[in-house]
């Protein structure tokens, strides 16, 4: 009888890949704590922004950055 590792064999890589994931978003959320602990929260309007930089939406992007 074959295990389900022998049948899925992608499937540990897929469970490292998402536990990996997992700890980069911690991280980024510790990091992101401490900024705002130092700095202050962030402008919402300056997060949005930068999103709409990074989609390539210049137009709506302007100077708020």
């Amino acid at each position: 009888m074959a295990t389900e590792t022998q049948n899925h064999p992608d499937m540990s890589a897929y469970a490292e890949a998402l536990i990996q994931r997992q700890l980069e978003r911690h991280r980024l959320r510790e990091l992101i704590e401490d900024a705002e602990a130092e700095h202050g929260p962030v402008d919402p309007a300056a997060v949005e922004a930068k999103r709409a930089i990074l989609r390539g939406d210049t137009a709506n992007s302007a100077d708020t950055a």
